[in-house]
């Protein structure tokens, strides 16, 4: 059931990857429309803390602001590769900004 959920909701996509300011560096708490579980800290100095925090923000965010306020483009560039997400989410970023998918390929 979960994976027809994912086929058919939508996803929240930037217009551009240059929008994504979020922060860099430092601990990120999620606010509860994005992460609805236990009080979290994500620090963004560890990896793993980046990739759990990247994956909820691409499947919860509700509008694009929520991505341009939590998402770092040079982060999101970095992970991308690694990121577990669901298949149409990562379809459709990879089909509005194509350089994800070479850099996913690049990394390879």
């Amino acid at each position: 059931m979960s994976s027809r959920y994912a086929q058919l909701r939508p996803y929240a996509l930037p217009d551009s990857l240059g929008q994504l300011r979020g922060p860099g560096s430092g601990i990120v708490v999620l606010p509860r429309h994005l992460d609805w579980g236990p009080h979290y800290e994500f620090d963004l100095a560890d990896d793993a803390d980046v990739l759990l925090m990247y994956e909820r923000v691409i499947r919860e965010a509700q509008t694009p602001e929520d991505l341009h306020a939590h998402l770092n483009v040079d982060m999101l560039r970095t992970h991308w590769r690694t990121l577990f997400l669901p298949g149409p989410a990562r379809a459709a970023w990879e089909a509005r900004f194509p350089g994800l998918a070479s850099t996913s390929a690049a990394a390879a």
